[in-house]
């Protein structure tokens, strides 16, 4: 017996010394112009069309173990591909892809030094008569699939999720056995966060989303939208019993519907925030008659000093007050996954419909499925001072363990608002 235990124990370790895992090039590679991240990424779940050496691709992978692996490469067949250099941090390959119709190429031994983030670097030195169809990577290692985080599978068009990198939430304490009627909160973007495609969400209840976005490298947003109760993406497709219904909006604001992550009614100004600034919302919710419930934002414009009606949105077959209050941070373009972010979020309060406000200082940090399943885990969040904070995206290599609590200290001082004077 002692005999076949030692027999089965190293046949284990065999099998765990050859197992290879595939590294998709599509999920986890970055394409770099003359050393820079270039605004236009790989188009493909694969590198082709090589034809200048002044472009490299960087692939990262997250170890949680430091050891010794094998690597790589998987492509199609070619004819005189090249001479390229592989890299990982300061160890480096030469490697010459001929004239072959082989479909792996072994680019050796590597150690790998640090946990965390490691990238993969694969350059091109000389490029020849056609450049080789790159699909993964294969790494060989005693590491177990566990040790090693990166995105996997193709969940959407051109690994749509995993490009855009985890999505990272605060679910705020609420007081219990209240009508919230207003939720109040503050979002401070610093410097240098401002990254296209980032929606910084501050006050999110159960029913919708209230915050600010960059749309674009001239375009910033103030969004507030409202889901139909009619569980759908397509917004033609929500019956007429069952559409938001947009009662007032403030001036320069459009109006709409949304789709893809649910659907219902959405309002957004066109706003020039800027970085380093901090800026207020405000959140309204109640009941009202024939079985709806009527939310309205108002974003202060510090410019102007006043609060800024954005829109008024009734929701059918609801009946309720504000609940699951929330703020989180977002990626939403595939194409800018590389990049980190971070947002502070301070001062949060609630007001009771009997007008007494309530402070909340406490704070449970979640993230998406993304994250959750481990294929990206450049994701945090906690405290920052007397703020909390979200960061994600980027590949940092220190990260937040989801459900982790936070608790700030309170202020104490109400938010100073004349609710008389806001526009209706």
């Amino acid at each position: 017996m002692k005999y076949l235990f030692i027999l089965l124990s190293l046949f284990a370790s065999l099998q765990l010394q050859a197992q290879a895992l595939r590294i998709p090039i599509g999920g986890n590679t970055w394409q770099y112009s003359d050393g820079a991240l270039g605004r236009d990424l790989l188009r493909s779940n694969s590198i082709k069309g090589w034809d200048q050496t002044t472009v490299s691709f960087q692939t990262f992978v997250r170890f949680s173990k430091t050891g010794n692996i094998k690597l790589s490469l998987q492509l199609e067949a070619v004819n005189d591909g090249g001479t390229f250099e592989v890299s990982i941090g300061q160890q480096k390959r030469i490697v010459k892809i001929k004239s072959s119709a082989a479909t792996t190429i072994a680019l050796g031994k590597w150690f790998v030094r640090d946990t965390g983030y490691q990238v993969i670097k694969l350059k091109a030195l000389k490029l020849g008569k056609s450049s080789p169809v790159i699909l993964a990577y294969q790494l060989e290692s005693g590491m177990v699939e566990a040790d090693l985080h990166y995105v996997k599978n193709n969940e959407g068009n051109f690994y749509y999720w995993g490009r855009r990198g985890p999505s990272v939430h605060l679910g705020y304490n609420q007081p219990q056995n209240e009508s919230i009627e207003w939720y109040y909160n503050e979002v401070t973007v610093p410097v240098g966060n401002d990254i296209e495609g980032s929606y910084y969400m501050a006050n999110g209840f159960g029913e919708g989303y209230f915050g600010m976005q960059v749309n674009g490298p001239q375009e910033r947003r103030i969004l507030f939208s409202v889901w139909s109760p009619f569980s759908t993406d397509d917004p033609k497709a929500i019956p007429e019993d069952h559409k938001i219904l947009l009662k007032a909006k403030g001036e320069k604001v459009q109006t709409g519907e949304f789709g893809n992550e649910g659907s219902g009614g959405q309002s957004f100004l066109r706003y020039n925030w800027k970085a380093g600034n901090t800026y207020k919302f405000l959140l309204r919710g109640h009941p009202i008659a024939d079985g709806y419930t009527e939310y309205t934002a108002w974003f202060f414009i510090p410019e102007e000093d006043k609060w800024q009606l954005i829109a008024t949105f009734q929701r059918p077959k609801t009946q309720t007050y504000l609940k699951g209050f929330h703020s989180f941070l977002e990626n939403f373009n595939p194409n800018q996954g590389i990049y980190e972010r971070q947002v502070l979020f301070g001062n949060q309060w609630v007001r009771t419909a009997g007008g007494k406000w309530i402070e909340a200082t406490k704070a449970r940090f979640t993230a998406d499925n993304t994250a959750r399943q481990g294929y990206r885990m450049d994701y945090a969040g906690g405290l920052n001072g007397n703020q909390f904070y979200l960061r994600n995206c980027g590949f940092f290599s220190d990260y937040t363990k989801i459900m982790t609590n936070f608790e700030r200290k309170p202020t104490n001082v109400e938010p100073a608002i004349n609710f008389e004077s806001l526009e209706k």
